[in-house]
């Protein structure tokens, strides 16, 4: 087959392994920064343009794309060009943008009866005492929708400082949700790996001594965990309900049963390879053998 990976470093570990994985297997595989690339958009013959390269209709059989939150728009153009042209795109240009919109992925998680920490969103300062107050007070999560990796994520250990940060980020004009804080998931969650309709692999992140974010860019650690039955079955319907064939969903445990915080479009491969020693980029080329291939693309998911 003939792949594209759409990336902006070809050095980062996640692409690096996938190229390795689709030449392991025998595939012609190409790494194309997106953001380098111009559309011909039209009806007769649409194309994607990439330096002195032209590529049309049939030219790659699957699409694998690896979109950065800050390019976000762009990329999920380039890759809805790849769709019309007739590849197979591993995830679909409206799952993406789904998936991207914190808000509009909590509401449909929330709709399909998933599990999702209190949360609650406002545009009005005269509306913040109601907000903190649906979340159960203090302490309380306050998040950036536009924010990844733990950056623009704050933890509200009272209802004065939940009031001056809300009232700081509306100030400025910010979109910003607050979540209930789940005190007994102890600074961790798990990150479950999905691909197709299972889950290849998941890992335990533990937030550092005197941090809440567990992400590992933010110092946190990984471990391998033995996931509930309950824990997988949300897993794969919460990537379902955003359309997505590989998402990284991250859950957090609670009395209650788990609560998915996020669904990631673009999860990052070295930390679940490293905790797990799973091959997962190689099974990711396994699903695209199974289901690629020119015209193959399916809108996955709705909303």
């Amino acid at each position: 087959m003939r792949i594209a990976v759409l990336s902006r470093n070809k050095s980062l570990y996640s692409t690096r392994r996938l190229v390795e994985a689709a030449l392991a297997r025998g595939h012609d595989v190409r790494v194309i920064d997106h953001v380098r690339c111009f559309m011909d958009i039209t009806s007769e013959k649409p194309s994607v343009h990439y330096r002195e390269e032209e590529f049309d209709a049939g030219h790659f059989d699957a699409v694998i794309p690896r979109i950065g939150a800050s390019v976000s728009f762009y990329g999920c153009a380039v890759v809805r060009q790849f769709e019309m042209m007739g590849s197979y795109c591993v995830n679909e240009s409206v799952a993406i943008t789904r998936a991207r919109d914190k808000l509009r992925s909590l509401q449909l998680l929330s709709r399909k009866g998933i599990g999702i920490p209190a949360t609650s969103f406002a545009n009005s300062p005269d509306d913040v005492e109601g907000l903190i107050r649906e979340v159960g007070g203090a302490p309380l999560v306050i998040k950036l929708l536009e924010g990844t990796q733990g950056i623009g994520v704050v933890l509200a250990e009272t209802k004065k400082a939940a009031e001056s940060v809300i009232q700081a980020f509306m100030g400025l004009k910010t979109n910003i949700l607050a979540q209930e804080y789940i005190k007994e998931a102890g600074g961790s969650d798990i990150r479950c790996f999905v691909v197709g309709n299972k889950v290849i692999a998941a890992m335990k992140r533990q937030a550092p001594e005197g941090e809440f974010r567990s992400n590992l860019h933010r110092g946190g650690t990984a471990s391998v965990v033995k996931l509930s039955p309950q824990e997988r079955a949300t897993a794969v319907r919460s990537a379902k309900i955003m359309g997505l064939n590989v998402a990284g969903v991250d859950i957090l445990r609670s009395e209650r049963g788990p609560l998915v915080m996020e669904v990631n479009a673009s999860p990052g491969i070295r930390g679940i390879e490293e905790a797990t020693g799973i091959d997962v980029a190689g099974l990711i080329l396994e699903f695209i053998e199974r289901n690629g291939g020119h015209n193959k693309t399916r809108t996955r998911g709705k909303g």
